[in-house]
């Protein structure tokens, strides 16, 4: 007797749903039993997902932008990624059936999204003017960006303690984006490996011209250059949405980057600390000294950080120490001209904001034709869902725990109601409630607004024009 698996007693027996004999699996029943070495990602486990949990109506209800009674998700452009990396742009649907129904056949295996054109984009060939109109305004963070910086791991691989990375650079962007803009619709996605994504939603972001996202983009970011000439980077008085940053950072800085144990360890090791007096910008021989004195005396991490706060380097002669007992380097006292003060402020700002300030990638926000992974996408290398999380408790969040194709599938298997609806037997409902009551409602209650109030302007136009005539 032959059976078609989709893990365990979720198996897919749904008339509607397409079979191609070339992508279901043929196995015998003793193959029923799920295994710990079961993918986390397969065609089968990615079929499930796409027939009975992939949130179609809550993507199409906000990638369609309603405006007037009439939806803009035919103009948006999906693009599929399927098997062998085969790319299919400029795909369009009018309403999430057509979504579903496209997915259930073709199986993308990642999915990405683009802006809103002028056109459909499946008539990009035959328009005249075919052009992006409208498209949210973007940020990626990726953990590769801080391989530099990383000692716990490199590339692709992540763990808690260097996502405390990602979790700075999503607190000081968020609190940018709400504060220093204005911004109220952000959604924030875990990308399903190694960053985050964040979807900027208010109607002046998703109109912003590609130069505007550009000084956004600007604006957001700082240079950190390794070399000497990194003490350039900044000035004083420091922009308030700097000293914030660092105000934010330093404390993250303090805990997670210089100590060891569950931090990256770079005040903690000598091969490290000798490469962070480095990038301090130091003359070699005092930071030779230093070293040393860190070599020869115990003392935390921390203490050597609040150590070098009382350092001053004075960049037009030879460098002067001064209060610097816990280095025991000078034990004279002298005073300093107003540069060296100014110098001595700003090394701490470059340093901190080199290790773990934002390193967001430019270029995906500065076009509105920029391609950027779905929301609830599948990660094909992780089997990772794409999901929203809240940025106020991104300290909190665990990449570890994000649920899998084969987790889920799991959940279904072991829901203890079977007559309840697939999404509520497993974690992804949660995640889909997330989007859905923080995200969404909000978006579509702004659009409502904005609506009744051009009608309202209008009534009184044309209430107007009345009276004048």
């Amino acid at each position: 007797k032959k059976t078609w698996i989709n893990m365990g007693s979720a198996i897919l027996d749904n008339d509607d749903v397409p079979r191609q004999d070339d992508e279901d699996v043929l196995m015998s029943d003793h193959a029923v039993e799920k295994k710990k070495d079961d993918p986390v990602f397969s065609i089968e486990l990615l079929r499930l997902y796409y027939a009975r949990l992939f949130p179609y109506e809550e993507m199409c209800g906000w990638l369609g932008y309603e405006e007037g009674g009439n939806s803009l998700l035919s103009k948006r452009e999906f693009v599929f990624t399927l098997e062998d990396e085969v790319w299919c742009r400029y795909k369009s649907f009018r309403d999430a059936v057509e979504l579903k129904s496209a997915m259930l056949k073709e199986m993308p295996r990642k999915i990405d999204l683009g802006a809103i054109y002028n056109v459909s984009p499946i008539e990009h060939k035959v328009a005249s003017n075919f052009k992006p109109q409208i498209r949210e305004l973007v940020f990626d963070i990726d953990l590769s960006d801080y391989d530099d910086v990383r000692t716990c791991c490199q590339g692709a691989t992540v763990c808690r303690r260097c996502w405390r990375f990602v979790a700075a650079a999503v607190t000081v962007t968020d609190t940018c984006l709400k504060e220093d803009f204005g911004f109220t619709h952000r959604l924030w996605v875990y990308s399903g490996r190694r960053g985050v994504h964040c979807w900027v939603a208010d109607k002046m972001a998703r109109e912003l011209t590609n130069e505007a996202r550009t000084a956004v983009i600007n604006y957001c970011s700082v240079s950190r250059k390794s070399d000497a000439s990194c003490g350039d980077d900044l000035s004083w008085p420091m922009h308030p949405s700097l000293q914030r940053a660092y105000d934010i950072l330093e404390p993250i800085f303090e805990q997670d980057i210089i100590s060891g144990g569950h931090g990256q360890g770079h005040l903690a090791e000598p091969e490290l600390w000798t490469q962070l007096l480095q990038n301090c910008n130091l003359p070699t021989d005092i930071a030779q000294q230093i070293a040393e004195h860190w070599s020869s005396h115990t003392s935390t991490p921390i203490a050597k950080f609040h150590g070098l706060k009382e350092l001053i380097v004075d960049a037009k002669t030879a460098p002067k120490l001064y209060n610097t007992s816990t280095f025991a380097l000078n034990n004279k006292k002298s005073k300093v001209a107003n540069s060296d003060q100014i110098a001595n402020k700003l090394w701490k700002y470059n340093l901190i904001f080199k290790y773990i300030y934002p390193r967001l990638d430019e270029n995906v926000s500065k076009q509105r034709n920029h391609l950027l992974k779905a929301p609830f996408a599948v990660h094909p290398k992780t089997g990772r869902i794409c999901i929203p999380f809240d940025p106020d408790k991104v300290d909190d969040f665990d990449p570890e725990l994000v649920p899998t194709l084969r987790d889920l599938a799991e959940q279904i298997d072991a829901a203890e109601d079977p007559s309840a609806p697939d999404l509520d037997k497993t974690s992804l409902k949660s995640h889909v409630d997330f989007f859905q009551n923080s995200f969404l409602k909000p978006l579509q209650d702004s659009l409502a607004r904005e609506r009744r109030n051009k009608n309202r302007q209008q009534a009184d136009q044309n209430a107007a024009t009345q009276l004048d005539f």
